[in-house]
């Protein structure tokens, strides 16, 4: 059964986006079967990888999600795109926000997703949601599904405090909804490590949650070079090959499978 990872956090510009891209074509580059799902209905994911016009698109995850609250039958392999880079995607668009106001009186509401998530599990090795920067019902749909959360941090002052509403949610949702939801880890991200203040915020940010949350020793850096790649459609790896995006992502991708074997 595939290792189901939510991206999470309701800070925008954290790079969830670019590490569920870069951590699924990572994971591809290691031989691993994976999927991946664009939970935003403003479908950064989809746009990403290069489909330009989401909202063209006739099956993505609102439709599924749709099917499901009204008890119709899923096609295997339904509205899933394959990726140069040999990652699968479930394309996300608009229409995701129609559906997270319909979720608001549907039965079984925060299980949705993972009604989805279990009919295609088997046929992957990591599935990986990115969510939007909310904590509205998609995000507790993918949060309800997961096996782990990853959580990308920048080092600004805000974003490491409001780490804080994102954990309680987390251990709301494992206490009432998915018991065997773990915390995967903090990534830090878009770092200036030249910088007093970037040096300040990452030292805050070990000496509180250091020993109680992993913090993944890999630090993606701010570079002008990763934030092209969504322009390009592409993962890191493809766009720039031997920069210094590229081997923390690649050193990332090693933590994320070592952590499973502990």
């Amino acid at each position: 059964m595939g290792k189901v990872i939510i991206l999470a956090n309701q800070k925008g510009g954290c790079c969830k986006t670019s590490t569920s891209v870069n951590l699924g074509v990572g994971l591809a580059r290691k031989g691993k079967k994976v999927l991946l799902i664009d939970a935003d209905p403003q479908g950064s994911l989809t746009t990403s990888l290069g489909w330009r016009e989401a909202d063209r698109l006739t099956v993505t995850l609102a439709a599924v999600m749709n099917k499901i609250l009204q008890d119709i039958e899923i096609e295997s392999g339904e509205g899933i795109l394959r990726h140069s880079e040999g990652v699968y995607l479930l394309p996300g668009n608009t229409e995701l926000s129609a559906v997270e106001l319909s979720l608001v009186t549907a039965m079984s509401r925060e299980t949705v997703l993972k009604q989805y998530i279990e009919t295609v599990r088997q046929e992957y090795d990591y599935i990986i949601i990115d969510t939007s920067p909310s904590l509205g019902m998609l995000t507790i749909n993918a949060l309800a599904a997961a096996d782990r959360v990853i959580i990308p941090v920048t080092p600004k002052y805000l974003d490491v405090k409001g780490l804080e509403l994102l954990l309680k949610t987390i251990a709301k949702v494992n206490r009432h909804i998915n018991p065997g939801l773990q915390i995967g880890g903090i990534l830090i991200t878009m770092a200036d490590t030249r910088t007093n203040y970037s040096k300040e915020i990452i030292s805050l940010l070990k000496d509180t949650y250091e020993g109680k949350i992993k913090i993944f020793k890999n630090i993606i850096p701010q570079s002008v070079r990763a934030s092209e790649i969504s322009a390009e459609g592409v993962s890191i790896y493809a766009h720039d090959p031997n920069g210094k995006v590229a081997l923390e992502y690649e050193g990332f991708t090693r933590e994320v499978l070592n952590s499973e074997k502990e």
